[in-house]
C-alpha cells in the first residue's frame, strides 16, 4: 500500500503535468488510500500498515493544505532504493530457489548481493505482500536462515488449501520477484543471558526458533541449554528433519517431538522413540519443567489457541510472565 500508493502520486502528478500548481491538481486522486483488513497481518508490526497510511494522510494533508503537490514527489525521492529492507516501503527479491519440506509446506530462498546479509536480529519476521483476485493482502513470516547467512535468506512457508496468501505463493517460480518489508519484533537474546531456554512450538511456529537455536550452537562460549518441544501432525510432517537431528547431537540440546495424528511410535526411528502422541499436556509439560537442567526461560510461537494454551500452563506450572516471550 505505502510504496505503491507514492508511485502513484508520482504517475499522476507526471499525467498532470503538475509541477506545484494547486489549479491543476487533482488532489483526491493523489489521497492515500486507507488499507483494507486483509492488508494487516496481524503481528503487531511498527510501523503497521494502519501507522503508513496515517503518516501519508497526514502528508497528503499537509501538500494540500499548501497546495503543493511536490511535497508528496520529495517524500517519494527521499526512499533509497539501495537499502536492503524498510519497515515502511516494500522491497524485491528474487527467488533462488523452492525445496519442499512435506506434502503441504515449502523452503523458499530468496536472493541478496553477493556478501549482503538481511541484518536481522534473531527471531524478526517480514511482512509479505501479495495480490490474490485484485485484494491486496499482507502476512508475516520469520526468515528461518543464519541471521549472518551472506547472499541469501530462506522462509519456510505453509500453504493452506483455501488461504488467500497461499493462493499467491502457490503461483511461485524460480526467478519470480516477491515484495517483503521489515524487519519487525525480535527476541534480545545475548549468549549465556539465560541458564537455559525452554522452546515451545507448533508447526511453522519453529521458524522464530530455528535462529536462536543455530545462534547458541554455533557459539562455542555459549553454554545456555536449549529444550526444544515442537509438535507436528504426524512423522512425515516433521520439517528440517536433519536439521533438528543434527542440532540434537550437541551437547547443551534436547530435543522432544509431540505428535497431535500419529497412531505409534513403534514403527518410528529409534532417535525419535522418546516422542509424545497427543498434546502437550500439564503432565506432559511438568515432565519436561522437571527435568531441565537450569531455570528455563520459556519461549513459545504456534497459532493464537496455542500459545495461550502454552502460557496459561507454564504460569500454572509457577512460572511468571516475567520469564516468557511468545512470537
Amino acid at each position: 500500500m505505502d510504496c505503491h500508493w507514492r508511485e502513484r502520486v508520482r504517475e499522476c502528478m507526471e499525467e498532470r503535468g503538475v509541477m506545484g500548481d494547486p489549479d491543476g491538481t487533482d488532489w483526491q486522486a493523489l489521497r492515500p488510500v486507507e488499507p483494507t483488513p486483509a492488508q494487516c497481518c496481524g503481528s503487531g508490526c511498527s510501523p503497521c500498515v494502519y501507522d503508513i497510511y496515517q503518516a501519508d494522510l497526514e502528508l497528503w494533508e499537509k501538500a494540500k493544505d499548501r497546495g503543493d503537490p511536490q511535497i508528496l514527489r520529495r517524500a517519494k525521492d527521499k526512499e533509497n532504493p539501495s537499502v536492503l529492507l524498510s519497515s515502511e516501503a516494500f522491497r524485491d527479491f528474487k527467488i533462488l530457489s523452492v525445496e519442499q519440506e512435506t506434502e503441504d509446506t515449502n523452503r523458499y530462498r530468496f536472493q541478496l548481493p553477493p556478501g549482503a546479509s538481511l541484518g536481522l536480529n534473531l527471531g524478526q519476521h517480514l511482512v509479505l505482500r501479495g495480490r490474490v483476485n485484485g485484494l491486496d493482502i499482507q502476512r508475516a513470516y520469520t526468515p528461518i536462515s543464519s541471521i549472518d547467512a551472506k547472499g541469501y535468506f530462506d522462509v519456510l512457508i505453509k500453504i493452506y488449501e483455501h488461504g488467500l496468501m497461499s493462493q499467491y505463493i502457490t503461483c511461485w517460480r524460480e526467478g519470480d520477484f516477491v515484495s517483503w518489508r521489515g524487519p519487525f519484533g525480535g527476541f534480545p537474546y545475548k549468549p549465556k543471558k539465560f541458564g537455559e531456554l525452554l522452546m515451545l512450538c507448533s508447526g511453522t511456529g519453529l521458524a522464530p526458533m530455528i535462529p536462536i537455536l543455530t545462534s547458541v550452537t554455533d557459539n562455542e562460549d555459549d553454554e545456555t541449554f536449549v529444550t526444544l518441544v515442537v509438535c507436528f501432525r504426524t512423522f512425515k510432517h516433521i520439517y528440517m528433519k536433519n536439521f533438528l537431528q543434527e542440532q540434537a547431537r550437541f551437547w547443551n540440546v534436547r530435543l522432544f517431538y509431540v505428535f497431535s495424528q500419529e497412531q505409534s511410535l513403534e514403527n518410528l526411528p529409534m532417535s525419535y522413540k522418546n516422542s509424545k502422541i497427543g498434546r502437550i499436556n500439564s503432565t506432559f509439560l511438568e515432565m519436561v519443567l522437571g527435568t531441565c537442567r537450569r531455570k528455563p526461560y520459556t519461549l513459545i510461537c504456534g497459532s493464537v489457541s496455542f500459545t495461550d494454551d502454552m502460557i496459561h500452563m507454564v504460569n500454572e506450572l509457577g512460572y511468571n510472565k516475567d520469564s516468557i516471550f511468545s512470537f
